[in-house]
């Protein structure tokens, strides 16, 4: 068995060999080359990213939590003028209007990112579908952070006042359509930022397309594109400790039945089976690059 964090590279798809059992976030819809190379060797696959119980995904929310401060840090720097942002300083300064921040979806990574901005004094507003996840979300952030049901009307609203938009909701990869559309960045001020923690390209930000920590930003309709896919890279200490602590007793169980056994008996461990022998196991991919589907329980035998 072995454990990474970051998807496999071309140059090591010689590596992997059948009998071989892998954990990390795999992220196969996006790398189709990555696929091909998983199935024709035959591993069996688990994506950290889709392990799920109820309802909730335990080894993507300490991810989740340290990219959503991490994108409000980011944020803190790219507003300034000398990486040509606005030229404003994300916090309460006396005398001066507090700067607008919104935060897009309600989940881990917009819960983090809010709390950092709530903190430091500005006007956040979160938007998500979702009433009981505005809700909780209201119960653990500070008293004048606005929660709107996400509508066009509202989210229209929010972008033309922001200085900052972060997007932190996950968009199905098989959708076309988009939440912030390129004829909505025309709404927002000159020069406003928006971080994509998400970064799914094409996703719910349509102007969306990856970058890196050495190639970080770009411009698009006159508004600055923070869209680093791996945010809490700039934190590998920290998420280090933090993805260890969740993924460990995954891990355990596994070395403990072996890996069919621990598939078989954990159902929230089999949603994260995306490659089993051959067969792709992740419906998201199958569609998304057109390939044949097969469900885990029936590449595990249980039907």
């Amino acid at each position: 068995m072995v454990l990474k964090v970051k998807e496999f590279f071309p140059e090591e798809y010689h590596l992997l060999r059948e009998g071989l059992t892998v954990m990390t976030y795999i992220h196969s819809n996006a790398y189709p080359d990555q696929t091909d190379a998983l199935l024709q060797k035959k591993v069996i696959g688990i994506s950290y990213e889709d392990v799920e119980h109820s309802g909730e995904f335990p080894l993507l929310k300490p991810m989740s939590e340290i990219a959503g401060k991490g994108g409000l840090i980011m944020a803190l720097q790219h507003v300034q003028k000398l990486h040509g942002g606005l030229g404003v300083m994300l916090a309460n300064v006396c005398g001066v209007r507090s700067p607008e921040i919104t935060v897009i979806g309600a989940g881990n990574s917009g819960l983090g990112a809010a709390e950092l901005a709530a903190a430091l004094g500005n006007r956040v507003t979160v938007l998500d579908i979702g009433i009981e996840k505005l809700e909780i979300a209201k119960s653990r952030l500070p008293h004048g952070v606005e929660f709107l049901f996400s509508n066009e009307k509202n989210l229209t609203e929010c972008l033309k006042r922001s200085d900052v938009l972060l997007n932190c909701t996950l968009w199905p990869k098989h959708r076309r359509d988009h939440l912030v559309t390129r004829e909505m960045l025309r709404l927002m001020k000159p020069g406003a930022l928006i971080v994509d923690i998400a970064c799914d390209e094409g996703g719910a930000v349509e102007t969306c397309r990856s970058t890196s920590h050495d190639d970080h930003t770009y411009v698009e309709e006159g508004i600055v594109h923070y869209c680093v896919d791996n945010i809490p890279g700039a934190f590998p200490r920290t998420s280090t400790y933090a993805l260890c602590n969740a993924t460990f007793p995954y891990v355990l169980e596994i070395a403990d039945k072996g890996v069919e056994a621990a598939l078989r008996d954990n159902p929230a461990l089999r949603k994260g089976l995306s490659f089993y022998k051959g067969l792709l196991t992740l419906k998201e991919t199958a569609l998304k690059q057109g390939r044949e589907y097969t469900s885990p329980e029936d590449a595990l035998g249980m039907k």
